[in-house]
């Protein structure tokens, strides 16, 4: 049971970093495509996919980080993601616009580093 932890972490790991860059592909597009030639905004621009993608990004960074940290015992992969969490909470707070664009593209960069960070010290 002990060897199977290692390789869920990594595996959430990779997910977490691979959802966090196309959480930022999708704040960019949102932005090019939206603010620059006035399309795809219900998409684009839903809070929903917001919602769902911060609690995705909680649970996903809650166990492989969460996991990571208590078994190397290294406080930055967790604080670094802890910090892009909040920055994502916070992009869920000012409403739709630039900000809460800047904000999440802060957020997924900031989580996704924290992924990276766990991963090498695995």
């Amino acid at each position: 049971m002990g060897s199977i932890t290692p390789w869920i972490r990594g595996r959430l790991d990779r997910v977490g970093v691979m959802l966090s860059a196309l959480c930022l592909v999708h704040c960019v597009l949102g932005l090019v495509l939206v603010a620059g030639m006035g399309l795809g905004g219900a998409f684009l621009l839903d809070p929903d996919i917001h919602r769902w993608g911060l609690l995705l990004a909680t649970i996903i960074a809650g166990v492989a980080i969460g996991v990571g940290a208590v078994r190397h015992r290294r406080a930055k992969p967790f604080v670094v993601a802890m910090t892009g969490l909040t920055f994502m909470g916070g992009a869920l707070a000012v409403g739709h616009g630039f900000e809460e664009a800047v904000l999440t593209m802060i957020g997924v960069t900031l989580v996704a580093a924290g992924h990276i960070l766990n991963l090498r010290h695995a």
